[in-house]
């Protein structure tokens, strides 16, 4: 609930602090002595448009906060978060400073925000009825949400939630495989040409490296084999290094045992290099018998490797990653090939999901139907005692055959319509009751929806105007009943209204030192009575009057 406004410097207003209360409160004041000041003040703060014209005279800015106490489960908190304000269990402060150049900042718990961010959140919080343009209840945009709320749909809501994002998702699926199949087609000649280079030419893993090195074994065999075989007479030869080692074995191998273990280190060592040595011949006549000298072997590896090549300058890829390109063409005319089945599985799968959609909808159309006659009976029985006997109200719910406009909420739109007299056609509730009887229209439909709407704040300014008596009673009544509910502000001219509020601000205009300043006083129990015999009698207070101010404020108490 708005727990305080503070306003500095707006209007006739220098300095002024209010704090509110839960339930039904009332501002009264005479014409002119300032109430639209603070619906102006309050505006400013909730992110209204901001005009030079607010600024006091002879002040720099007008600023003005409003304070919220909300619960911590509130979803304007998950709201703020998404936007990156992390304010939950605090105090929410809405705070807006309006230059002499008609220029605005916004500030949320002392957070520079937009003024667009500080309108979203104040729709959230505060619904303004009689004075503001931006009314929810008259953005049809909203209706359907709030019938949906009245007729307890959530979980119908959140099943066509799903079931349309499926649906959609299938329908996306379907398309992005239809285009590629398109565009596959487009390129199934060469797509054909292609995988035949490929599987004549059967590019291997590996394959470049191996051949190179290949080649280079071909190009220097003749070097190769000269050099092993120099190497191997070292080693093997007549004087060769085993032949050596040998001839050192035989040498000391009679004396070892005379040598008391000094020599076994030795032997032990020329044995290891003779068989070592021995090891390396092997090694090198293997190495040698693998050396290819046959030139057109050479030819061959050099004609594969050129034809690689070539393969990869031809479709731009390096010679290593042709398998991987040959196995990607070979999958997409395969595609081709099989695309027909594929669609027709993708389109089965969508048809599915559009049923199951189309099932959920149906059954949500069907909730509302059933919701949108209690709404529409309930709101009548309001009508009456609010001097609207001979309008009707009615739910329009339409079902659109256009599946581009079917969404997470279903395929219905829905309007809340009016019809002032009998006979006469229903249309917007805007644009067919004046301004006193959309007022009181509204709060027909916000005392039954009261339980269902998630705004905890509500104000209404002239719905009182016109009426007089029994109808002003009434909706002195329905204002309190939906006080129950959440907290209401109600600027009103009738005592029959005032009477009912928890907590009453009287609105006056007085002249200090030659400026006019608007100044609000919380009403005590005696100040009410008096401030609701001037309203009832006007400038001359009778002992009449008194009293039966009295009787209002001791029925409104019953």
């Amino acid at each position: 609930m708005l727990s305080r406004l503070s306003i500095r410097d707006v209007v006739l207003i220098e300095r002024l602090e209010l704090d509110f209360s839960q339930g039904l409160c009332v501002l009264t004041g005479e014409t002119g002595a300032g109430k639209s000041i603070l619906l102006d003040s309050l505006g400013l703060a909730l992110g209204a448009r901001a005009e030079a014209r607010l600024v006091r005279h002879g002040a720099d800015q007008a600023v003005v906060t409003a304070e919220f106490d909300l619960p911590a489960n509130n979803p304007t908190y998950a709201l703020l978060e998404e936007h990156g304000l992390s304010v939950r269990g605090e105090p929410l402060m809405l705070r807006r400073t309006l230059g002499t150049d008609g220029r605005s900042r916004a500030f949320i718990n002392d957070q520079s925000v937009s003024v667009g961010l500080l309108r979203q959140i104040g729709e959230e919080l505060v619904e303004v009825h009689g004075q503001f343009d931006n009314q929810r209840l008259l953005n049809p945009a909203t209706h359907i949400g709030l019938l949906d709320a009245h007729g307890g749909h959530g979980a119908l809501r959140a099943e066509a939630g799903r079931a349309h994002h499926i649906w959609r998702e299938a329908v996306r699926e379907r398309q992005r495989a239809e285009d590629e199949l398109e565009t596959a087609k487009r390129d199934e000649d060469y797509l054909r040409h292609a995988v035949e280079e490929f599987r004549a030419l059967n590019p291997a893993e590996g394959e470049e490296a191996h051949l190179a090195n290949e080649r280079q074994l071909l190009m220097h065999g003749e070097k190769l084999i000269d050099a092993m075989n120099a190497a191997n007479k070292a080693l093997e030869g007549g004087h060769g290094v085993e032949r050596m080692l040998r001839d050192a074995l035989r040498a000391l191998e009679p004396v070892a045992e005379k040598a008391e273990g000094l020599l076994d280190a030795t032997l032990k060592a020329l044995d290891s290099a003779a068989e070592q040595v021995a090891l390396t011949v092997n090694e090198l006549d293997i190495a040698a018998g693998r050396v290819d000298l046959d030139p057109r072997h050479l030819e061959q590896v050099e004609e594969r490797l050129f034809a690689l090549r070539a393969l990869a300058r031809k479709h731009n890829v390096d010679v290593v990653n042709l398998p991987d390109l040959f196995a990607r063409l070979t999958q997409q005319l395969e595609g081709i090939e099989s695309g027909g089945q594929h669609l027709e599985q993708l389109a089965h799968a969508e048809a599915q999901a559009r049923g199951t959609y189309a099932q959920v909808a149906t059954a949500l159309s069907q909730a509302r139907r059933e919701a949108a006659l209690g709404l529409d009976q309930a709101v009548r029985t309001e009508l009456e005692p609010l001097r609207l006997g001979t309008a009707d109200f009615r739910t329009t719910i339409a079902t659109s055959a256009d599946e581009a406009s079917w969404g997470e909420s279903g395929w219905d739109r829905v309007a809340f319509e009016v019809a002032t007299n009998p006979g006469a056609p229903a249309g917007p509730l805007g644009k067919i009751a004046s301004g006193g009887e959309l007022s009181r229209f509204m709060l027909a439909l916000k005392v039954v929806l009261a339980q269902s709407d998630p705004v905890p704040t509500l104000v209404f300014d002239e719905v009182d105007s016109g009426i007089g008596g029994a109808v002003a009673d009434a909706v002195g009544q329905r204002l309190a009943r939906l006080g129950e509910d959440v907290q209401v502000l109600v600027v009103t001219h009738s005592p029959q209204v005032a009477a009912r509020g928890l907590a009453h601000w009287h609105v006056s205009k007085s002249e200090e030192g030659g400026a006019v300043r608007t100044s609000v006083t919380t009403l005590s129990r005696p100040e009410r009575a008096d401030e609701i015999a001037r309203m009832l009698a006007g400038a001359n207070v009778t002992s009449e009057a008194r009293a039966a101010a009295q009787s209002l404020l001791a029925g409104a108490a019953e």
